[in-house]
């Protein structure tokens, strides 16, 4: 599977399992040429702590039953924030007010100012 295939199963797997655990307000960031940390980012809410913590639960196990098993997660105990990173796909699941507080959409969809060229 070429890189490109493998991104995209990977994304379609990440949005289809949050759809399915029932996570509000999903967005998907292209990090193509801001960042090497990976090349999507999927942001989403849960309605409390305890959704937050099952929409993160239920995508890791959806992630290792796929094949990604090896994706990192932060944030599970106390729930407010949960991080999983799955290599070319970063998630991250919010309580509403922390996602508002960081704001991760506005940071990651600016486009990044031009660089100056240096001679």
């Amino acid at each position: 599977m070429s890189f490109r295939a493998n991104l995209n199963h990977l994304l379609d797997i990440v949005l289809d399992t949050l759809e399915n655990a029932k996570a509000e307000n999903v967005v998907s960031i292209d990090l193509s040429g801001k960042t090497s940390i990976g090349d999507q980012m999927v942001i989403a809410s849960g309605r409390s702590q305890r959704h937050v913590g099952a929409v993160a639960d239920h995508l890791m196990k959806r992630l290792k039953d796929e094949g990604y098993g090896r994706a990192r997660v932060e944030g599970l105990p106390q729930c407010d924030w949960v991080l999983i990173d799955a290599g070319d796909v970063i998630v991250h699941v919010f309580r509403p007010e922390v996602r508002e507080f960081y704001n991760l959409e506005k940071m990651w969809s600016a486009d990044r100012p031009m660089e100056r060229l240096v001679i």
